[in-house]
């Protein structure tokens, strides 16, 4: 049975976290190619980070964008902070589940399948201290 609920939720409020975060899952991208452009941003500051990514190319700076500034509105809507003086303290990647989603046939009962990776992307702002 359950044993020391109110310590453990105790122990779970205390760990929570309390800097702002902004989070995207399932996103059809593959992790390999969001890395490029998560080396590119990380540890910036807010302003330069959306230079950046607004700037850039890649599908994926397009979708990381998104959750940069998700995490900045988050940031000044429900903590009261200045996003001018915010950095990208963590940007998390995590590959999401892998997708077979075509079928080829080929000679001699074998297949050929494509599969659609998918990622997991998890952006946490810190102030500048």
């Amino acid at each position: 049975m359950a044993k020391r609920i109110r310590e453990k939720a105790e122990l779970i409020k205390a760990n929570k976290e309390t800097r702002p975060y902004a989070s995207v899952r399932f996103v059809r991208l593959s992790p390999t190619k969001a890395k490029i452009v998560i080396d590119q941003v990380k540890g910036k500051s807010y302003d330069d980070a959306v230079a950046i990514l607004s700037n850039m190319p890649h599908d994926a700076a397009a979708i990381l964008l998104k959750v940069v500034k998700s995490a900045g509105a988050n940031a000044e809507h429900n903590k009261g902070m200045n996003v001018h003086d915010l950095y990208l303290a963590e940007v998390i990647l995590g590959s999401g589940p892998v997708n077979v989603y075509k079928i080829y046939a080929r000679g001699k009962g074998g297949m050929n399948r494509i599969a659609t990776r998918t990622s997991h992307i998890k952006v946490v702002l810190d102030s500048k201290e």
